[in-house]
């Protein structure tokens, strides 16, 4: 059984201004393996990448689609890989959707 609430570093810039490098996130996993949190557009969630599942991503659901969800990162210029290189990411490769950031880097 997997613990529903999880803590996931920010380690890119992708989502700048919101996440820095640094940040920590409290992160609610679905209750079912394989089966995702309640996600609505807008939210962050932490998701497998559809090419490299070992490789966590956190992005922005921007809206859902037939097929999964189409996300989006908040700082494109940062060289973010995102729904826009890979398309629709299937649901059962979003881990769990961000609760809180409960630490915020002191870098700027």
């Amino acid at each position: 059984m997997q613990w529903p609430l999880w803590r996931v570093a920010v380690a890119e810039r992708s989502m700048e201004p919101a996440l820095r490098p640094g940040d920590w996130l409290l992160v609610r996993r679905g209750l079912r393996a394989g089966r995702p949190p309640r996600i609505r557009p807008g939210q962050l969630v932490i998701a497998r990448h559809p090419g490299q599942p070992d490789l966590l991503l956190v992005k922005r659901a921007a809206r859902q689609e037939s097929r999964g969800w189409w996300l989006e990162s908040d700082n494109p210029g940062a060289g973010a890989v995102d729904s826009h290189a890979f398309g629709v990411v299937p649901p059962h490769l979003i881990e769990g959707r961000v609760l809180a950031r409960y630490w915020r880097s002191r870098a700027s």
